[in-house]
């Protein structure tokens, strides 16, 4: 608990929330805003079907410019906003400025409708127009999708007044639910002295060597849970109720037609990947049995799942750390290694644990400077350097989309395709580590991180996407009680993880801090993550064949995942997600690793 580790710096972008040149940031922000309101107002709304297509091609073209302009500069702003709140959600300070930005936000997003709606209208013209103009047909894919999805469009004062109230509707308990997990801390007694420890640094005992330790803490956590469930049920119903009346109103089927066109896949695709993973859980069955037998039970209990297993006396510190990922990144790519080199190098990681911290880690990126923050929570285990090897591979995307100039707008990545680079980058690090050791206890230690994580990523989300799919179902008919939530919850673990698990000890609580919950905007955060986890594995198997030959394509592909659907991405590689046979390919190199597990 006490490893030393650093904290990001983006002085580079403003030197304060109090300085000139972020207020300076705000004020061109709001200047944009202005002029693309005029350009709205006094050409865009005036143009329709029947307007030339070239005149038609210059609007969309100027428009493209306009977004990508203001899209470059606010994420920055809010980027730099919530490196703040991110790390410290007692600063009042930047808890009211990113109030106030919110604020501002809002007429970002009406423009946003007003856009959606005009080229929703241009259906028949559109394509003639794109041709007649470079910016415009340079944009062509973002222009297709956004006519193809207006139809899934409220009249446009229903939209925008969506917009607003959604400040203080699921955004709101969005931020209630942050502010009130990273704020929660517990008195525990670690290796004989009662320290304050802030949840995440007490779920990160969850992987401590000590059974004892782990089952303390499980028991806390627990307990820390029960005294703010409601709190974070009421959040959990505010946003899951606004989810079901928007997309209700927006004449979607459901919640997962939403999250299904956002992820850029079909229903086919999802049921292809989903049905191979269900066929997959006997075989994580057998992992956790093996697990148990290792330590000597008959079943494991939740408190066991991240249990370190093999070689287990090592921490490593944080310049361990970025020696050991600088080394195997350089391995696969100059580039890879460049950019993490100078990720370290310029303090673009934020990886201190600290009361007021969020948990979990995230990449952000930083468009004004081309550049990503990272933030995580290292605690010296093998775990938090695949965390970290995985939040670089974030940033590694973003930096290959940066340096093929690709725009705001170009740059809008599907959450499917938005793990590929991390998930890649997470098995450069396991897989590089299993071929040059001779210890078999090592190999252990490495295979558990990698095996644990895929569980977590297969089973465990497969559980999720249960939980969600029911809440959001009996959304519609009432509120439901924390209690609810806690059955919902471990009914879906009881179906995934099976006989694997001590049913007496499962995590009802896992809907408590799990920030994917909490945003009415992006249902079914959960699924993504396993498909980018099996399209990650299967790209790695492909490198395999490939070598070095594969990296240049890789990359283009990194830079190419705002402008096309994932299907057609993969299909560069010779993949059809759309075939089980892709999904259950993936998962068969996991069932390899866990044959290796269960026979060391």
């Amino acid at each position: 608990m006490t490893i030393s580790a650093p904290r990001w710096d983006l002085t580079n972008v403003y030197p304060s929330l109090e300085s000139k040149e972020f207020q300076n940031a705000v004020k061109e922000y709001k200047s944009l805003l202005d002029k693309l309101e005029n350009f709205y107002k006094s050409k865009i709304s005036k143009a329709s079907p029947k307007t030339p297509a070239k005149e038609l091609g210059a609007l969309l073209g100027k428009s493209v410019d306009q977004f990508n302009a203001i899209s470059e500069l606010s994420g920055t702003i809010e980027a730099y906003i919530y490196s703040f709140i991110s790390t410290n959600s007692r600063d009042k300070t930047a808890m009211r400025i990113y109030s106030e930005f919110e604020q501002v936000q809002v007429r970002q997003s009406k423009l946003n409708t007003q856009f959606r709606a005009w080229v929703g209208k241009l259906y028949s013209k559109l394509d003639k127009a794109i041709e007649k103009n470079q910016s415009a047909k340079s944009h062509a894919f973002t222009l297709k999708e956004t006519r193809d999805q207006a139809k899934y469009m409220m009249s446009e004062a229903e939209e925008m007044l969506a917009a607003e109230m959604s400040l203080s509707g699921g955004n709101a308990f969005g931020k209630l639910q942050g502010t009130v997990t990273s704020q929660l801390s517990v008195d525990f007694e670690l290796d004989g002295k009662t320290e304050k420890l802030p949840m995440p640094a007490l779920i990160n005992l969850r992987s401590h060597p000590d059974e004892d330790t782990r089952r303390r803490a499980y028991d806390a956590e627990n307990k820390a849970w029960e005294e703010v469930k409601e709190t974070l049920a009421a959040c959990l119903n505010g946003v899951k109720g606004e989810t079901n009346i928007l997309y209700k109103k927006r004449g979607r089927k459901d919640a997962l037609h939403s999250a299904i066109d956002a992820a850029r896949i079909d229903r086919k695709t999802l049921e292809a990947m989903m049905g191979a993973m269900k066929d997959s859980f006997p075989m994580f069955v057998k992992y956790f049995k093996a697990k148990a037998k290792k330590l000597g039970k008959e079943k494991l209990a939740w408190w066991d799942l991240s249990a370190p297993m093999g070689k287990t006396d090592k921490v490593y510190s944080f310049e361990e750390a970025r020696d050991f990922i600088l080394n195997y990144f350089g391995k696969f790519s100059p580039d890879l290694h460049k950019m993490t080199e100078t990720a370290f190098k310029n303090n673009w990681i934020d990886a201190e644990q600290r009361e007021g911290k969020r948990g979990g880690a995230f990449c952000m990126g930083v468009p004004a400077v081309k550049e990503s923050r990272i933030l995580s929570n290292f605690d010296g285990s093998f775990d938090q350097i695949s965390t970290l090897a995985h939040e670089l591979g974030h940033a590694f995307h973003n930096y290959c989309a940066y340096e093929a100039g690709k725009t705001e707008l170009q740059q809008n990545t599907p959450m499917t395709l938005a793990e590929t680079a991390s998930i890649l980058c997470e098995t450069i690090i396991t897989e590089a580590v299993l071929a040059t050791t001779t210890d078999p206890d090592e190999e252990l230690a490495v295979l558990e991180a990698q095996i644990s994580n895929a569980a977590g990523i297969i089973v465990d989300i497969y559980s999720r996407y249960l939980f969600e799919k029911e809440v959001l179902e009996r959304r519609e008919q009432a509120e439901l009680s924390a209690d609810d939530f806690n059955d919902i919850m471990e009914r879906a673990q009881k179906a995934t993880y099976g006989d694997g698990l001590d049913e007496r000890y499962l995590q009802k609580f896992m809907w408590t801090w799990k920030p994917h919950y909490y945003s009415s905007g992006f249902p079914f955060y959960n699924f993504p993550y396993a498909f980018g986890l099996l399209f990650g594995t299967g790209l790695y198997a492909i490198y395999q064949q490939r070598g070095d030959e594969f990296v240049k394509d890789y990359k283009n592909l990194l830079a190419s995942t705002g402008e096309a659907s994932a299907a057609k991405l993969a299909k560069r590689f010779g993949i059809d997600i759309t075939k089980r046979k892709f999904w259950e390919d993936s998962l068969a190199l996991i069932g390899k690793r866990i044959d290796r597990y269960c026979e060391l």
